[in-house]
């Protein structure tokens, strides 16, 4: 099937050709959906910690962190190209010749976003290139040229905000200084992330064509956090690795090539960071996404809760610590193996009884080290009100062993009726707010690669050059790339989660600065 040509590109991009026969072969069989055993709720699944435990668990961070090395991860590739969506749309049908006053009373969206462009934090910069051309934003609203007004803010000879990623838009106005998206990640972790040393350390994924861009943002804003904060940053980028795209194919399962004979290939997913994850040598990782942050008069609140997070991951860790000193160490009987089994069970991971029947001592220590000895995350998880987004289920694989898993609903069999009940009763989602531990007993960093479920991937139909292909995405970061890790997942207030998806997003009340 493949040519020299074919094994070269293989080569180019660091991907065996026995990786593509795999990929080729999960494009004929698909993916299996997930089986869901019941929703994760607040007492069977979801810890949800009274006033003075939050306390505690926030002091036990607060006593270790500058003993502790800490990075704050933050997936950052994302062009912010659909949160002008509304917008892009607009000039389409402007430029087709539609009314301009029309398109704007037909969208709600519209209207929104040109009465209250003044309440964006890089309105003032709109105003500058206006005032460069002659106009201002009153005087375009006024005269209904509100294509000229968009491009403005979307075009290169605006702000070009349309091909720009998030991290780099303006997000808050502080009335005599704006941050973009980047800059209030580095605010943020300045509270929570800082550890020894008065260091704090960042870890950005970018897109490679805007990674030059995201550097020389830092730089010039480096020096100015650093003197108001009295701290040290480090911040590294990093890009998806060719090593992770995945073959497209066509709609008989061949490889999709192009007009020159090129196989297509596409991203994986977020999936494929699990590889710029794994290179991170650190004792705590905090998760959270580019466009999740806030102002400052809501940051205190939400970097509470990522302490909170944290103490309970210390907490967790000791205690899976301990139990496996206990098992390796002393050869603990039957009562002491059922305690471990109860502990575990009050976490992500819950035995068949039935494969527990019949076993020896010997056999049974083993089995219960192997799940005691992976990585650790703790996730935040907010009350569903609506938005979109992965949410925590107890899991049943293929022993009827039963653990704590985030999963799509893309995952799930929505034609069988019990599954669609199960998933109609949950009451969380995750809002991408992990921390996580991934050193071993004896400070070794786990190699992440080995506790992903390599099942539970995602064949999607996409087109290229006008023909239909099927485009195949690993396991999602938080979902089967981290499926064999050791999980608990934790309440927190939906206060802590303020997304951008689209640009109006951010006039909501708590991205209002002042």
């Amino acid at each position: 099937m493949f040519t020299d040509k074919d094994l070269r590109q293989f080569r180019s991009k660091g991907i065996s050709p026995e990786t593509i026969k795999q990929q080729l072969e999960n494009f004929r069989k698909g993916f299996p959906p997930v089986l869901l055993e019941s929703p994760a709720v607040p007492g069977n699944g979801i810890i949800k910690p009274a006033a003075k435990e939050i306390k505690e668990f926030i002091a036990r961070y607060e006593s270790v962190r500058k003993n502790l090395e800490i990075v704050k991860f933050v997936p950052a590739s994302g062009a912010a190209s659909r949160m002008f969506k509304e917008l892009f749309a607009f000039l389409e049908k402007s430029e087709k010749g539609l009314s301009q006053s029309g398109l704007v009373n037909e969208s709600e969206f519209l209207r929104e976003f040109v009465s209250k462009i003044k309440s964006f934090a890089f309105s003032g910069d709109v105003e500058k290139i206006l005032e460069n051309r002659g106009t201002t934003i009153n005087e375009l609203i006024n005269a209904g040229d509100i294509s000229k007004l968009l491009r403005s803010v979307l075009e290169k000879s605006g702000l070009g905000y349309g091909n720009l990623p998030k991290g780099l838009i303006k997000f808050h106005n502080y009335g005599t200084y704006t941050r973009t998206a980047f800059e209030e990640h580095l605010v943020e972790g300045a509270d929570y992330a800082l550890s020894r040393n008065k260091q704090v350390k960042l870890h950005l994924t970018v897109s490679p064509e805007f990674r030059e861009a995201f550097l020389a943002h830092y730089r010039r804003k480096k020096r100015i956090y650093e003197d108001n904060f009295k701290i040290k940053f480090q911040v590294d980028f990093s890009v998806q690795k060719p090593s992770t795209d995945i073959i497209a194919v066509n709609l008989e399962n061949l490889p999709f090539r192009n007009e020159s004979g090129e196989i297509l290939f596409r991203p994986g997913g977020h999936g494929a960071l699990l590889e710029n994850l794994n290179e991170i040598d650190s004792d705590i990782i905090f998760i959270k996404n580019i466009d999740n942050i806030a102002p400052d008069r809501v940051k205190k609140n939400t970097n509470q809760f990522k302490k909170l997070l944290a103490g309970i991951l210390l907490d967790y860790q000791a205690k899976i610590f301990s139990y496996e000193r206990i098992i390796e160490e002393e050869n603990p009987g039957l009562e002491k193996l059922r305690e471990i089994c109860s502990f575990m069970g009050q976490g992500g991971c819950r035995f068949n009884k039935k494969d527990m029947g019949g076993f020896s001592e010997g056999f049974i220590r083993e089995l219960i080290l192997s799940k005691l000895q992976r990585p650790v995350r703790v996730c935040g998880m907010v009350k569903n009100e609506g938005e979109p987004g992965g949410g925590p289920f107890w899991v049943l694989d293929e022993k009827n062993n039963s653990s704590l898993q985030i999963v799509e609903t893309s995952q799930i069999d929505l034609t069988d009726r019990k599954q669609k009940e199960i998933l109609n009763n949950s009451t969380h989602f995750n809002p991408v707010d992990l921390v996580c531990g991934v050193k071993n007993r004896k400070g070794r960093k786990y190699n992440l690669l080995k506790f992903t479920d390599p099942a539970t991937g995602f064949i999607a139909e996409k087109s290229a050059g006008g023909h239909p292909v099927k485009a195949q995405e690993l396991p999602g970061l938080w979902n089967g790339a981290m499926a064999n890790w050791n999980t608990l997942f934790v309440e927190v207030p939906i206060e802590t989660f303020t997304p951008v998806k689209t640009i109006n997003d951010l006039l909501r009340p708590e991205h209002q600065a002042i």
